[in-house]
Formats: structure tokens, C-alpha cells, sequence
């Protein structure tokens, strides 16, 4: 040791700690601070001694903890729904929802007494299913009517749910209803709107159109070709919508559906500026306007099946027609 190193100061070796802390342990005075720790941690109602109360009042708590996690993982697995849920901050509605009765799990579970539905996932899909006798709660409208199981939300109104069967079908009319009303809004004489549904293959035939007379005779012909190619594999066509007016100066129309469609955008902005515009043919691909997209459609029909759902319509197969659907909007000022 250097002469001028404190013996205080000096750290222990290693085994020097282990036999100090080995020491320590069995001294009395260990034992004895052991046994203040477990009378003060046992001891219920601080007489400073343990009997039959305080082992009493352990157990208790005990036990009420353990009821306790078993409550909070059978909240966890079943997931009910009360009324004050639907005011926190962080709930949201999915886009799917069902109405449902309670099943006989939740019916006989204490923590489902006063749910008024509860919330699930199918596949990934997150689904609240809702009581009927409790609807009122949520504060929602349904289209057509309550009698069926599955409705997924208006793309347009968070709280509209439109059954799933009705579903493309009362879109394609919803947005026929706002062509007709901008055509009115922006005084026009005249407006149609024909409804063109197109064959799956017809994509590939108009980029095989495409290519082939671009080396030909450039990009006018093969703007020709392609609208022929398309038109020629039309699998339905028909007059959707058309009126005749006597025609006033335009008001801004209230847009929905057409929003965020940059062709309606434009023909509100020429009609609502000096623009002298007479006559205007759009056409509008109606999967732009369409509340499910392809990429989600494939997850619903799996949720569908794995929740055994009382629906008709295959969700996927609707959403690759609405890719080859279009409205042809024409309209006269």
C-alpha cells in the first residue's frame, strides 16, 4: 500500500465483498431488519405484530388483484361498448359496422352488463358490431333501412352507413342526383349523362390500340383508335340522366362526391367566370368517386366470410367493375 493512501478509502477486492455481504446477512441484525420489513408489509392494521386479521386482509388483496387482471383480460378479449366510450376522444367508427344481437359470450359475461356493443376484428378489419335495441346511441342513419347486417360508411358522411349489398348501387345514383343539381346550379339548358360500363379486357385492347397506331400516324389517330377500341367493347350503355332547361346565371354549386374532381372543378370555373363556354363532354371514371377502393376490397370479402356475414355482393368483384364504369357528362349553357 502507498504510504500516502488512506486505509478508509480503499476499495474491497471482490471476494472481500462477497464475504462482507455474506456476513451482513447472517448477522442479527439482518435478520432482524429482515423481519421488520415483513411485519411492516403483512402487518394490515399497524398493531406491530401479524395475526389471523392481517393474513385476512392480505389474502383480500390478493385475491382483488387477481380478479382484477382476470376482468381486465376478459375486458380485453370481448371488448364491449358503453355509451361514455362513444364520448372519449380517442373512439372512432370503422368504416364497416354490424348490427348484431349480443352473443351468448358476452350475455353472460359480468363485464359486457350495460355494453351496448362491442368491437371486433376480422381479418385485420376492425368492426364495431351494435346492439339494435342500443342504436340510438351512436347517432347514426342507415340506407335503405335496419333490416340488414353489414353497412359501410358514405364516403361523403362520416355518420351515414349504407347497407353493403346497396352499396355501389346507391353511390352510382347518389352521384347521378349532383351531376343533375351542378347542371341546374350552373344554369344550364341542357345536360345528360350516359352510364358506359366496360368489359375487363378492355383495358388491354385499348394499350394494344395504343401502341399499334402510334408508329403509324402519331397521336391524333391513336387518340381516335383508342376511343374506338373502348367504345366498340362497351358492355352496357345507357342514358342515365337528361333534362332540358330554360337556363339562368350560374351559383356555385355545393360539390360532394365531385369535390376533389379536377374536370368538375374546371367546369365550374369557366361557368362561374367570364368564360363564354356553350358546350362540354367529361368523362368521369367512377372508381375516383367510389368509397372502396380496389386494395381494400379483398379484405373486406375476407372479413365477410370470417365473420359468416349475411351479405350477397362480392365487395372485390363490385370494386374491378367500378374501374371500368364511367359517366359521360355532356352539358349545354
Amino acid at each position: 500500500m502507498n504510504k500516502n493512501e488512506d486505509p478508509k478509502n480503499k476499495l474491497p477486492k471482490k471476494g472481500e465483498k462477497k464475504t462482507a455481504e455474506k456476513a451482513e446477512k447472517h448477522s442479527p441484525g439482518f435478520l432482524e431488519k429482515t423481519k421488520e420489513r415483513i411485519v411492516t408489509a403483512v402487518d394490515q392494521n399497524k398493531d406491530g405484530r401479524i395475526d389471523v386479521k392481517d393474513l385476512t386482509s392480505v389474502s383480500r388483496r390478493w385475491s382483488e388483484k387477481r380478479e382484477t387482471s382476470k376482468r381486465e383480460a376478459e375486458i380485453n378479449l370481448l371488448r364491449p361498448l358503453f355509451e361514455d366510450d362513444l364520448e372519449a376522444p380517442e373512439f372512432n367508427m370503422p368504416k364497416m359496422i354490424r348490427l348484431v344481437g349480443m352473443d351468448k359470450r358476452h350475455a353472460e359475461s359480468e363485464v359486457c352488463i350495460g355494453s351496448i356493443g362491442h368491437e371486433s376484428d376480422y381479418k385485420g378489419l376492425r368492426i364495431v358490431n351494435i346492439y339494435p335495441e342500443y342504436l340510438h346511441s351512436f347517432g347514426l342513419t342507415f340506407y335503405p333501412d335496419l333490416d340488414n347486417e353489414v353497412y359501410y360508411v358514405d364516403p361523403c358522411d362520416r355518420n351515414h352507413y349504407i347497407a353493403l349489398d346497396e352499396y355501389f348501387n346507391y353511390l352510382k345514383i347518389a352521384r347521378l342526383s349532383e351531376l343533375q343539381k351542378i347542371a341546374q346550379d350552373l344554369g344550364a339548358k341542357h345536360f345528360r349523362v350516359t352510364y358506359k360500363e366496360y368489359a375487363q379486357s378492355s383495358s388491354k385492347k385499348q394499350a394494344l390500340a395504343k401502341a399499334a397506331v402510334k408508329t403509324i400516324a402519331g397521336e391524333t389517330a391513336k387518340m381516335n383508335a383508342e376511343h374506338s377500341v373502348v367504345e366498340n367493347n362497351a358492355s352496357k350503355v345507357e342514358i342515365a340522366a337528361e333534362m332540358h332547361f330554360l337556363g339562368h346565371k350560374p351559383v356555385q354549386p355545393t360539390l360532394l362526391y365531385f369535390k376533389k374532381d379536377p374536370q368538375i372543378q374546371n367546369l365550374i370555373s369557366f361557368r362561374m367566370s367570364d368564360n363564354t363556354i356553350t358546350h362540354q363532354i367529361y368523362t368521369l371514371k367512377m372508381s375516383n368517386t367510389s368509397g372502396i377502393k380496389s386494395k381494400d376490397a379483398a379484405s373486406i370479402d375476407a372479413a365477410l366470410s370470417s365473420m359468416k356475414a349475411n351479405v350477397s355482393v362480392s365487395v372485390e368483384k363490385e370494386a374491378e367493375s367500378e374501374n371500368n364504369r364511367y359517366f359521360e357528362y355532356e352539358i349545354d349553357f
